[in-house]
């Protein structure tokens, strides 16, 4: 198979990963009324699909350079979409559903539940990681593009701060999520430990 079928059907394969799941789950919450907890149903969903996401973007490279699969790369970009669309649907749908789009209630939980903060932080970066994706702001950008996507690795750590200080009741899950942000940063410690002598220099 070429590379370029190989693309298109690994694409076709994300879109379908990502989405179909999504709308299940949105349909279940509108529709099942055995569901006990639809909006928390809804945005743990989503908040825990965007991690999930963020790692396996971030082992497209290493995974694409060992087993010499350069298309592999071309995929990338999608899923780091995909990251940044699922935690947007996380926080639209708290804001929506759990708050009602009150601005004096997210005022209130900003005050009360600090985690939120630490999300927010992370969203920040990914919001910027979205923006400067497309190949022509990235030529604009030069190295700084470089730059700037490199803090992938401190919105990786601050939506898993941000998972394991809402849920610490029940740990499980986010040190679950905690084994694959190590071997993400495993697999990845020579561009990782690059970037952190960088941020040194400032």
């Amino acid at each position: 198979m070429k590379d370029n079928h190989k693309i298109l059907l690994t694409k076709f394969l994300i879109h379908c990963l990502a989405l179909i799941p999504f709308i299940q789950t949105y349909y279940l919450a509108i529709t099942d009324l055995s569901i006990t907890d639809p909006v928390e149903m809804v945005i743990h969903f989503t908040g825990e699909g965007a991690i999930q996401l963020l790692i396996y973007t971030l082992c497209i490279a290493p995974a694409a350079k060992k087993f010499k699969l350069s298309w592999l790369m071309q995929t990338r970009r999608l899923i780091g979409l995909y990251v940044f669309f699922y935690a947007l649907a996380h926080i639209l749908s708290f804001w929506w559903f759990e708050l009602n789009m009150q601005v004096s209630l997210f005022i209130q939980e900003l005050l009360e539940r600090p985690y939120i903060w630490v999300g927010l932080g992370a969203f920040i970066i990914l919001t910027a990681l979205a923006v400067t994706s497309p190949n022509s702001i990235r030529a604009k950008m030069g190295r700084k593009w470089q730059s700037l996507h490199n803090w992938v690795y401190l919105s990786l750590v601050l939506a898993w701060v941000h998972f394991y200080w809402a849920v610490k009741a029940t740990p499980s899950e986010p040190l679950a999520f905690l084994a694959g942000v190590i071997f993400v940063f495993a697999i990845r410690w020579p561009m990782l430990k690059k970037w952190l002598k960088g941020l040194r220099k400032f």
